[in-house]
């Protein structure tokens, strides 16, 4: 018994025992936590990071071109290999007949180096011909129909006819462009002889130009020297003054600072529910302010081409024949804009701002060699020359065409149902867009046995069709505010050809130019004479030559052509259960912007040109701005017209029955075999 009492105080003890040592744990993690509950409180509480937009703006604009800024092509630096060592070097001697000629390369030393030194003559490549042919095209037929507002009308104009306009404008503008006919596609013959033809054309031109009011022609002669300076819409005007296209173009202009000042409610009231606070304190009232605001036109043509010819860099250019140079811009801004609005129209806003139309046109001749010192004597001239040759014609040609087509010509029936209704069929964008630059090889010499044939020529013009009519069905009434626009287009037009070389450089073919020619010609060995004496050449250590046999085609082509047709045709009538004349109205039919952006800068001779036969230089402008007008159109009456092709819709009748089934604009094909494909040429 006494055992057994035993164990169990045993058992009593060491139970109280573990008891109080799990109190004493759990008082000790108590303390432990209350601690690391003081510290996690103590510790400083970071704000999160603040959240800001940023604005970022970057109007950057590309300065002129400078010829020593992009690739030039740097020429070799020749190395006089001098022996460093204690004993001499004596070269064997080998027997030369004043050169040496391995396949298409020559060189030719006059003397060599004495003992103890020699040159390492660079070894060069010809160039390569360049032929691109590029044509983008976009086409896109935008015309729909839109009937909304519970007028329970079905509207069926009668079908737009634009092709008639576009073929009168085109007409008109083939009359003043003198070359719209003629390619430059072709054999090298055929590009040749095209060349040619528009120089023949260009003087033709210039002795009798186009006697219209709204056509400048500029094509000075040789005693006047060229073209130089920029000339908008016929006015010589300075850099300063030259408008910009990103004060005129929208998709060009700066974004608008987020923050604008708003007469109306958020955007966000729009989507806040009905039944809330936040909307009846937007509105007032909770009832949207019934408006109407209507848009078939702001659409947006671009055509952008910018070509860098640098592919034969050159100090001096011989040519045996003769030299054929053009430059020659052409741009035409053409466009039929007769509007007619209905006379209960007479109490609204006219937002109608005049359409605008631009003509741009710089012609730049750079002369890289103005301003430096030239080479003397005392500098030295070439001991050596190394020659490259090309069989046959080296053909440096770029031939870019773009084209933009598109028609939106819309039918809207509208009437206010005492909602905010807003309708969008136009704010189409249209963009083509090519930036060539052709880098090649450099030389100080290209000798020529054919002739050269140098033409830069931009042909631009834009077509604009914008013959909208608004009218009214019997009984409609407004008394809240409208306002309407049928104009505001733009026509922009802006080339630039940069020529850069020495200008009135050109002089007689020396003998010794003629005498080389001749070798290469016959497939001799020639010797460069005294053509390393040649002050151009002073300082230069040997003498990098390219022998073309055929002649030199360089051809640039720009051809860019815009046509939009845009002439809509607006219904307006009331609702036919509850009247709202108290709604706001807001129609735009115009605000259409059609642009061509063209850009050459051509490398030639940065130094001179001699000519073996004769130099035939040509340049000229034109700037043109064709308006025409529809005066079958402007003497109608817009409100007769919509109430002759309106109808009441039955009870019953179907979304389809809805649709007039017409057409309401030509399609592209119908417009282009007007004549398209002849200005295009």
């Amino acid at each position: 018994m006494y055992a057994m009492q035993l164990d169990k105080m045993t058992e009593v003890i060491s139970h109280f025992i573990g008891m109080f040592e799990i109190s004493v744990e759990e008082a000790r993690q108590l303390k432990t936590y209350d601690d690391f509950e003081t510290a996690e409180a103590a510790k400083e509480q970071i704000p999160d990071l603040p959240s800001t937009n940023v604005n970022v703006k970057a109007p950057y604009t590309l300065d002129d071109f400078e010829p020593h800024v992009p690739y030039m092509g740097l020429k070799p630096d020749l190395v006089l290999d001098t022996v460093g060592s204690s004993f001499w070097y004596t070269p064997p001697e080998i027997h030369m007949h004043g050169h040496l000629s391995l396949g298409h390369h020559h060189f030719h030393l006059p003397h060599l180096p004495g003992a103890g030194g020699g040159m390492i003559l660079p070894s060069i490549e010809p160039p390569g011909a360049v032929a691109a042919y590029i044509n983008q095209e976009i086409r896109l037929s935008d015309n729909d129909y839109v009937s909304a507002g519970g007028h329970g009308l079905t509207f069926t104009p009668p079908d737009v006819d634009d092709g008639v306009h576009l073929t009168a404008l085109m007409k008109a503008a083939a009359d003043v462009s003198p070359i719209d006919d003629v390619t430059l596609l072709g054999t090298p013959d055929d590009m040749a002889a095209a060349v040619v033809t528009i120089g023949e054309r260009i003087e033709a031109y210039a002795e009798d130009p186009s006697s219209e009011a709204n056509v400048f022609v500029l094509c000075p002669d040789a005693a006047s020297g060229p073209i130089s300076g920029i000339y908008v819409n016929g006015q010589l005007v300075d850099d300063a003054d030259a408008p910009k296209a990103e004060d005129h173009l929208n998709i060009l202009k700066e974004q608008q600072d987020d923050e604008t000042v708003s007469d109306g409610p958020d955007q966000d009231d729009y989507n806040t529910p009905p039944d809330s606070s936040d909307f009846m304190s937007g509105w007032g009232n909770g009832l949207l302010g019934p408006c109407v605001e209507l848009d078939t036109g702001t659409n947006t043509l671009i055509n952008s081409a910018v070509l860098t010819n640098n592919w034969t860099t050159t100090s001096v250019v011989a040519t045996v024949g003769n030299s054929y140079e053009i430059n020659a811009i052409i741009q035409i801004n053409a466009r039929c804009d007769t509007d007619i609005v209905s006379s209960s129209l007479n109490g609204w806003k006219l937002g109608n701002a005049p359409d605008e139309a631009f003509n741009i046109a710089a012609f730049k001749h750079i002369d890289p060699s103005a301003g430096s010192v030239a080479p003397t004597a005392a500098d030295g001239f070439p001991a050596a020359w190394v020659v490259t040759q090309v069989t046959g014609d080296l053909i440096i040609t770029n031939w870019i065409q773009q084209y933009c087509f598109m028609t939106d010509n819309d039918a809207t029936v509208l009437s206010s149902s005492g909602v905010r209704t807003s309708v969008s069929t136009g704010d189409n964008t249209a963009i083509n867009d090519v930036s060539l630059n052709e880098l090649g090889h450099y030389y100080d010499l290209i000798i020529i046995g054919g002739n050269i044939y140098d033409a830069n020529i931009i042909q631009q013009m834009n077509f604009l069709i914008d013959n909208d009519f608004i009218g009214a069905v019997d009984g409609f009434q407004t008394s809240g505010q409208g306002s309407y626009s049928t104009a505001c287009n733009l026509l922009w037009n802006d080339a630039t050809i940069i020529n850069v070389g020495g200008q009135n450089h050109y002089e007689a073919l020396p003998t010794s130019y003629l005498q080389a020619a001749q070798d290469f010609a016959a497939g001799k060995d020639a010797g460069p004479g005294d053509i390393l004496n040649d002050p151009a050449f002073a300082g230069i250590g040997a003498l990098q030559v390219l022998y073309i046999s055929g002649d030199l085609l360089n051809v640039q082509y720009v051809s860019q052509t815009n046509v939009l047709g845009d002439s809509d045709q607006v219904a307006l009538a009331m609702n036919q259960f509850v009247a709202h004349p108290e709604a706001e109205w807001t129609v735009t039919t115009g605000g259409n912007q059609v642009a061509n952006f063209a850009g050459i800068i051509d490398v030639d001779g940065t130094d001179k040109t001699y000519v073996g036969g004769e130099h035939y230089s040509q340049e000229i402008l034109i700037q043109a701005d064709i308006i025409s007008s529809d005066p079958e159109l402007g003497g109608q009456n817009p409100d007769a017209l919509v109430n002759e092709a309106i109808a009441f819709l039955a009870d019953d009748a179907t979304d389809d029955a809805a649709q007039p089934d017409h057409q309401i604009a030509p399609t592209p094909d119908h417009v282009q075999a007007d004549g398209i494909q002849t200005i295009l040429g």
